[in-house]
């Protein structure tokens, strides 16, 4: 708050509490989800949600990964189908998610691993902020560097010296999950 160009220290003080208690709890109560309703996320949801990727530290600042939303229902069930027949099963490794994000680095990145995921996090609390729940979807990135996958991947029209490092479902979630467990403290400590 300004008072003729003036901001009050007491305010952004304030300010900044209110925004750690409310990133916190972001943080505390984001769930995977596995079941979406059907209904698309807005694109002003979605492009906040691929922002908040954008802004996620990278290795030495050189911002390599590319962030490929998919909400084209054929290209969705594309890709559903040919994980599923690889993997052997017969759910959609998507979750059904009315959203599907695919983070790609360079495949000779040293720091690709620490990049995508970096993204992946700033990506999912970003959606849950906005009551969009999300999955990292693991499973689906050796499918989709696998060479049946390949012809997909062309038609993003992303350089070829690239691989996906992580996937992740969007949507709005279809149920209710519980409280996230209590924490080991004895995981997370200083030394003196």
């Amino acid at each position: 708050m300004s008072f003729r160009g003036y901001v009050f220290p007491w305010m952004t003080f304030l300010c900044m509490i209110n925004m750690e208690t409310n990133f916190l709890e972001i943080i505390r109560t984001r769930r995977s989800y596995r079941a979406y309703k059907p209904e698309q996320i807005t694109d002003e949801q979605l492009n906040a949600v691929l922002e908040a990727g954008t802004y996620a530290p990278t290795s030495r600042g050189l911002q390599s990964p590319f962030i490929v939303a998919v909400q084209n229902e054929d290209l969705k069930l594309r890709l559903a189908k040919m994980n599923a027949e690889i993997m052997g099963v017969t759910t959609n490794p998507y979750y059904d998610a009315p959203t599907y994000v695919l983070v790609l680095v360079p495949a000779d990145a040293p720091n690709g691993i620490q990049d995508a995921s970096l993204v992946l996090e700033n990506m999912m609390l970003a959606a849950w902020s906005k009551g969009i729940g999300s999955c990292c979807l693991g499973s689906v990135v050796p499918v989709m560097n696998s060479e049946e996958a390949k012809p997909y991947l062309e038609r993003l029209q992303l350089p070829a010296d690239y691989k996906l490092q992580v996937a992740i479902a969007f949507g709005y979630p279809a149920e209710e999950i519980p409280a996230a467990p209590e924490r080991d403290e004895t995981k997370a400590f200083y030394v003196e």
